[in-house]
């Protein structure tokens, strides 16, 4: 499983259950980024 696709999950769990809410939406963002950063990689290593 992708690293980005766990981050999210975990963060979307803590801001469910309210637990540690900054701590989830921070692993959220975190996710996006990640993903972000791995689409792009992978579209300049394609040209």
């Amino acid at each position: 499983m992708p690293a980005w696709l766990i981050l999210i999950l975990i963060g979307v769990v803590l801001v469910i259950l309210g637990i540690a809410t900054e701590i989830g939406q921070f692993l959220i963002w975190l996710g996006a980024v990640v993903l972000v950063i791995s689409v792009v990689l992978m579209l300049v290593r394609r040209t």
